[in-house]
């Protein structure tokens, strides 16, 4: 067997690998498989729906009230946190408003810097915090709890404020009580906030005060618009939607299409896993007991105003005894570390598209690296430092081989002159000098193709990481996630493609060449868009690129000398 076959077999074996590990991380995250077939996926579903968690029978999502909230509360409670200024409706006891207190909201790249000035655009003057969750006319997004299956408290009924404490202050914990009353259950919802946190406690006691055992089914809902967020950039767009996890089905987006058209495929029963409201760098989830029967649900309710919820279902309550149940109601920036320690799944939240699997180790290294420095603009210079490294073999061969090249293109022009009008003679005189010389045509191409990966996937890291955004590094740069507001690192990025082009051999097709010199051009334009942190990785590259090639040219020349003197 031919060494040339040998070498087909395993790029086949590879590529077959390549695509079968992806396409089982695509089925791992809640994606379609490339070998979905609709109706097996149905049968597969139904009979595992069959032999799982039974269904929750009565009640259902349609007993969940669906009326739409247009008006401001008229009494609201507003709780103040360390982190969070967090609005309460008394109607329901639920959260109609969340301030991030922390994080402030930015304004768009293209009203800053040269490209504000260029463009006439400036930002507003005040600007403002993060709003995640509101109730005004122009946004509706809340937080919504209550109680189905007979006679009980919901979120539509008047809850009473109990605490009288509404600001942390100084302390760890602060618990926020309200108490309602209807028909001949008590239902006391306490919502427990941690200092430092975004996550909230909620903690909600059924009492049976009547003379007959009662079983409700509590409903945890996230109720939305589904209108973009405030300040979303024009220059890319993100997902903004539900979202449902649980251990059978894991991660699962749903778009508010399909909600409204009753398309959206989802794991509707199930006994873990939590329901979410996404967007860009923030989320809102409800987080129930795991273990415990439940039944999920999405819906449109009003136009262009969607429900997520699941409905866990309580046991029955005796006579004069009380239910406890404990939720998470997380509702924040989408930190990592911090989405894991809540619920299993819960950080995939975190959209880094169909490179995941290559982004998540390069997010991972680039915090321990973050870690180390304090800046994440030194800790992308350091990242760019270990790939090129890692690559290192690889991409030496490929320099070397552009540096022989760049030795014998006087005798190319040679044979291209001598067969002009014989092209295949040409092609078959081009390879054997390519043989004799040990130079592989296409290994100067090497390098740059398998940075490509590294390159897309840090572009989902920079874009989907809410650390990054507003992440400085020095002088001009102070987002690291948006384009360079004064486009200096395009800038510097072309400039050293410029020096790459002189250190490699220059094609001896002039139409070629000129093509080269205008590379840089067209690439910085392209980069005045991508986010700073991504030129910034690039440029990185190119430096060291420039150093390794002008060191094995160096190398090369000084073998070549001694040569001729031996």
């Amino acid at each position: 067997m031919g060494k040339d076959f040998q070498r087909a077999i395993l790029w086949v074996l590879l590529f077959t690998s390549c695509f079968l590990l992806w396409d089982n991380y695509q089925v791992y995250k809640g994606e379609k498989s490339f070998f979905y077939d609709p109706e097996v996926a149905q049968q597969q579903a139904q009979a595992q729906a069959d032999a799982s968690v039974p269904p929750v029978a009565a009640p259902s999502a349609k007993d969940v009230a669906d009326v739409v909230p247009v008006e401001q509360p008229k009494d609201p409670v507003v709780v103040t946190t360390d982190r969070m200024k967090v609005t309460f409706d008394r109607e329901g006891a639920v959260i109609v408003g969340s301030e991030m207190t922390q994080i402030a909201q930015q304004a768009d790249w293209t009203e800053v810097g040269l490209a504000g000035l260029i463009l006439g655009r400036k930002p507003a003057e005040n600007l403002g915090n993060v709003h995640l969750m509101e109730m005004s006319k122009d946004r509706l997004y809340v937080a919504q709890s209550g109680l189905v299956g007979g006679n009980f408290p919901n979120h539509r009924d008047e809850f009473k404020l109990v605490s009288d404490k509404l600001d942390m202050g100084d302390s760890d914990k602060l618990d926020i009580v309200f108490e309602a009353q209807k028909g001949d259950v008590t239902v006391r919802k306490t919502y427990g906030f941690t200092k430092g946190h975004y996550g909230i406690d909620v903690r909600t006691e059924v009492k049976n005060n009547g003379a007959e055992a009662v079983t409700p089914t509590i409903y945890y809902q996230i109720t939305r618009d589904s209108g973009k967020p405030v300040g979303e950039s024009s220059m890319y767009q993100t997902f903004t939607g539900p979202a449902v996890y649980s251990s059978e089905s894991n991660f699962e987006k749903l778009s508010f299409d399909d909600i409204e058209d009753n398309s959206a495929s989802f794991e509707k029963h199930t006994d873990n896993g939590w329901i979410a409201l996404v967007q860009h760098h923030f989320v809102s989830a409800w987080v129930p007991t795991q273990g415990i029967e439940r039944e999920n649900y999405a819906r449109e309710i009003g136009k262009d105003v969607f429900s997520i919820g699941t409905m866990v279902k309580l046991p029955s309550v005796a006579p004069g005894q009380t239910v406890v149940e404990n939720a998470v109601l997380y509702s924040g920036p989408q930190d990592q570390k911090r989405l894991e320690q809540i619920a299993p799944g819960l950080e995939l939240v975190v959209d880094y598209g169909w490179l995941t699997f290559l982004a998540k180790p390069i997010y991972w290294l680039l915090a321990v690296l973050y870690d180390m420095v304090g800046n994440w603009g030194w800790a992308i210079v350091l990242l760019t430092c270990i790939v090129k490294l890692i690559l290192y073999p690889i991409s030496a061969a490929g320099y070397r081989s552009m540096a022989r090249m760049k030795e014998i293109t006087p005798r190319m022009k040679q044979l291209q002159d001598r067969y002009k009008d014989d092209k295949q003679r040409l092609n078959q005189a081009m390879m054997e000098l390519y043989k004799n010389e040990k130079i592989n045509p296409v290994g100067g191409c090497l390098p740059l193709l398998l940075q490509i990966p590294v390159f897309l996937a840090l572009y989902w890291v920079l874009m989907g990481s809410v650390e990054l955004r507003g992440a400085s590094w020095i002088f001009w740069v102070n987002d690291l996630a948006m384009p360079d507001p004064w486009f200096i690192l395009p800038l510097l990025m072309a400039i050293t493609m410029f020096l790459q082009i002189l250190l490699n051999p220059k094609p001896t097709d002039p139409v070629q060449a000129r093509m080269m010199y205008i590379m840089p051009i067209v690439f910085s334009v392209m980069f005045f868009i991508f986010a700073s942190g991504l030129v910034l990785y690039w440029l990185t590259n190119n430096i060291l690129s420039i150093i390794q090639q002008w060191w094995i040219n160096k190398t090369i020349a000084a073998e070549r000398a001694a040569r001729l003197r031996g």
